[in-house]
């Protein structure tokens, strides 16, 4: 009795453990790269098309770190939050 009853709580761990593994997300093809952004210009600032979901088709502008080119494909997590747009300081 006692052991079913271990295993019962063993399963439902496991059950939460594996239905956390990934989250849903949704791919986005770079069309644009529109400069660097951060402290150290560490960050690149790009304009995606989201290709799937409820917002297929929209473009946003979002903010990547490490190597992106034109024609790369993000898995983004969610499509709602757009980033600021860059400012140019003139000298």
């Amino acid at each position: 009795m006692n052991e079913e009853k271990q295993d019962k709580r063993l399963a439902k761990k496991v059950e939460k453990r594996e239905s956390s593994l990934f989250t849903y997300a949704i791919p986005a093809r770079v069309e644009d790269i529109v400069g660097r952004t951060g402290t150290r210009g560490e960050v690149i600032q790009v304009r995606v098309k989201v290709l799937e979901g409820r917002d297929s088709g929209k473009i946003l502008r979002r903010n990547t770190k490490g190597p992106v080119k034109i024609g790369d494909y993000l898995m983004l997590r969610e499509t709602e939050i757009e980033a600021r747009k860059l400012i140019h300081k003139s000298r």
